[in-house]
């Protein structure tokens, strides 16, 4: 039986602990389309976006020893890794950019090059149930995710109580999650 996606992406990361560069190339081929797709919603710039891929699959060659997959998969540690590094970037530029879910969220072309097109499926699910959330909870997942702010700073934001801020993330997530486990609706 092949392995899947997540088992070759934690093969990957074994051998870069082991000092395989060649390794570090294939992950890079693997993910850096998805991160950069990220880094643009996130900082706006293809070139920022470009370079702070380098930075992080560095950083992830450099902790690869202490990666666990028991805490999750390869995609995911690479993903949150950029994110807090793009939002880092964001914060020390002392520049915030709006972005909307709908600007951000599912784009409507094919998937890139070798994904699983089930992702493709997922990621149009994804936006389904983003599109689903009223747009005051989905104002406030925007906020706190693409421009990375705190429950404090959405509310100012918003003018809204912290109490209204946090009670409106549990409510989309918990509609997001509840779209997310019921079965797929067919094509």
């Amino acid at each position: 039986m092949a392995p899947n996606d997540n088992e070759v992406d934690v093969l990957l990361v074994q051998a870069m602990a082991d000092g395989d560069a060649e390794s570090l190339g294939r992950l890079y081929d693997r993910h850096a389309p998805r991160l950069i797709a990220l880094g643009l919603r996130v900082l706006g710039h293809r070139d920022e976006a470009e370079d702070l891929v380098h930075d992080v699959l560095l950083e992830a060659w450099r902790s690869a020893p202490d990666f666990d997959p028991a805490r999750g998969s390869v995609r995911t540690w690479l993903a949150m890794r950029y994110r807090s590094r793009a939002l880092d970037r964001l914060r020390s530029a002392g520049r915030a950019r709006a972005v909307s879910l709908e600007d951000a969220g599912v784009p409507e072309r094919a998937a890139p090059e070798g994904e699983d097109p089930a992702l493709g499926a997922d990621r149009e699910r994804l936006g389904r149930a983003l599109a689903s959330l009223p747009e005051a909870q989905r104002r406030v997942l925007e906020l706190g995710y693409f421009e990375g702010l705190s429950s404090s700073e959405i509310a100012e934001r918003l003018a809204v109580p912290v109490g209204t801020v946090k009670s409106r993330v549990a409510a989309a997530l918990a509609k997001l999650r509840g779209f997310l486990q019921a079965p797929a609706e067919g094509p």
